[in-house]
C-alpha cells in the first residue's frame, strides 16, 4: 500500500530567519541547512536533523510538498537531493510532475474557479479600494488568487474581519500568514489536488501537515495529520481528532513534524510488503 505524505512548506517545514523562533544560548542552538535562496541571499532553512529525516521520509513514502507558493516560487526551494516526483502549488491550482506543470489539472482547476461567484479582477480591485499605506505590495498569483504584503503593526482594527466578510459573500476566503493576506476562491483547495495525487499513485493512506487556515481541508482529508504549535491554526485554536499538535514552536516544530511523519511512515512500511515476504 502506497503511503502519501502531503506537507505545507512555509512555517511548517521551512522557516525564514524571522520565523525560526530560536531561543537559548547560541552554543546550544541546532545546525541549520539553507534550502532556499532569493536574489542570491539565504531565505529559508530547516534543521539538519529535519533535512536528514526528509530524505528518509521520501525514501519511505510518496512525499509531496503542498504549498500556496506559485510554481516559480516553489522552484527556489530545494528540500531533497532528488526533487520529489510530485508537488502541489498555488494552493492546489497546479500539480507538478517531475517539475513540469500538468496542463490538464490546471485547466480543470481554472474551469472550476471560473464558475465562482466573483472573479479575480473583482477581488483584486476591492483590495486596491480598501488598501492604504499599510499595504506594501499587492499581487495576483498564478491567475488564481490575490495576496497583499502588509505592515502587520499598521493594520487598521477590523480590516481583516471586514475583508473576510466581503470575500465570504462572494465565495472567497482569506488567510493571514506572517505579513501576507491571501484571498482565494473557496473552490481552490490543497485537498482536491492531494486527492488527485493519491488517485494517481494508488495511495491507500495519507499523512499531512500544515499551519494555516488554507491547510484545514488537507488536514481533514488525511488519515492522520499534524500542525505546529504556532501559526494561524494555533492562533485560532483550531483542532481536529485526527490532527496532532507539536510540543515545540518555530523551526523546532518543523523538525518535530518531520520526526512525527517519519515515525508513522516507518510504522506503515511493513504493510507495503506482501505477507509472505514480511
Amino acid at each position: 500500500m502506497t503511503l502519501l505524505v502531503c506537507s505545507d512548506l512555509d512555517r511548517t517545514l521551512i522557516y525564514s530567519a524571522a520565523a525560526m523562533g530560536l531561543a537559548g544560548p547560541d552554543a546550544a542552538l541546532p545546525r541549520l541547512l539553507c534550502v532556499e535562496l532569493y536574489q542570491a541571499a539565504p531565505l529559508s532553512f530547516v534543521t539538519e536533523t529535519a533535512a536528514r529525516g526528509l530524505e528518509l521520509l521520501a525514501a519511505t513514502a510518496t512525499f509531496v510538498p503542498t504549498t500556496t507558493r506559485t510554481p516559480e516560487q516553489y522552484a527556489r526551494v530545494h528540500l531533497l537531493e532528488k526533487p520529489p516526483e510530485y508537488a502541489i502549488c498555488a494552493n492546489g491550482g497546479h500539480i507538478l510532475v517531475d517539475g513540469v506543470d500538468d496542463p490538464e489539472w490546471s485547466a480543470q482547476v481554472r474551469a472550476r474557479v471560473a464558475d465562482g461567484r466573483a472573479g479575480l479582477d473583482e477581488v483584486h480591485d476591492h483590495l486596491v479600494r480598501v488598501g492604504g499605506d499599510f499595504v506594501l505590495k499587492l499581487r495576483t498569483a498564478a491567475g488564481l488568487f490575490a495576496y497583499a504584503v502588509v505592515d502587520r503593526a499598521a493594520l487598521p482594527a477590523g480590516w481583516i474581519a471586514d475583508l473576510t466578510g466581503w470575500c465570504a459573500e462572494r465565495g472567497w476566503r482569506t488567510s493571514l500568514q506572517g505579513r501576507k493576506v491571501y484571498c482565494l476562491p473557496e473552490t481552490l483547495t490543497k485537498a482536491d489536488a492531494a486527492a488527485e495525487v493519491a488517485r494517481r499513485t494508488g495511495a491507500g493512506r495519507t499523512l499531512a501537515a500544515g499551519d494555516s487556515l488554507l491547510d484545514i481541508e488537507l488536514l481533514e482529508f488525511a488519515d492522520a495529520a499534524i500542525r505546529p504549535a504556532h501559526g494561524e491554526l494555533h492562533d485560532t485554536g483550531w483542532s481536529s481528532p485526527r490532527t496532532a499538535v507539536t510540543a515545540a514552536g518555530g523551526i523546532a516544530a518543523g523538525e518535530e513534524i518531520v520526526g512525527w511523519l517519519l515515525e508513522r511512515a516507518a510504522a506503515a512500511e511493513p504493510e507495503t510488503v506482501p505477507p509472505a515476504l514480511a
